[in-house]
Order: structure tokens, then sequence, then C-alpha cells
């Protein structure tokens, strides 16, 4: 069931990418998987700290560190998890 939650808002997503994202938001990871890999690990590091991806704390940390608004550093980070590491909570 979760995994039809998680497909649910991919398509979602990506029905409303265009529209309210930056076009180059999700390029970089796009275009170099290592940097999505990269991430990966970074939330599997939080994952075992014991904190969610969509808490207000993760989302801060991405969008400081890819110096993206909050709302991006959402949307970069269900892209990532959703393509590159669905394992991640």
């Amino acid at each position: 069931m979760k995994s039809y939650a998680a497909l649910i808002i991919l398509a979602t997503f990506f029905s409303t990418y265009k529209a309210f994202a930056k076009p180059s938001l999700l390029e970089n990871v796009k275009n170099n998987p290592s940097e999505a890999l990269s991430m990966c690990k970074r939330f599997r590091s939080l994952n075992s700290e014991g904190i969610s991806i969509g808490s207000k704390e993760a989302i801060k940390e991405i969008s400081l560190t890819k110096n993206l608004s909050e709302t991006d550093a959402e949307i970069l980070s269900i892209y990532v998890i959703g393509i590159h590491c669905p394992d991640v909570k």
C-alpha cells in the first residue's frame, strides 16, 4: 500500500512539476546520478538517526546544502527518493 501511495505522490508531482518547479531543479541529479546517490547516502544516515526525510529538519538541511527554497528542497528529495532510493523514509 505504501508503494501505491508513493506512486500517486510521484505521479502528482510529475504532473505539476513544469507548472511550479524551476526547470533546472532536477536536471543536476538527472544528469549526475552520483549526486543523487550521494543524497541517498545522506538520507539513509538521517533515517538511521531517526530523522524522516520529510521532516522540517531534513528539508531545512537540504535547502541549505543545495541553496534551495524549502519547497524546492522537498520536491528534490521526493524525486531523488522515488527514483534512486525508495527504501528511504
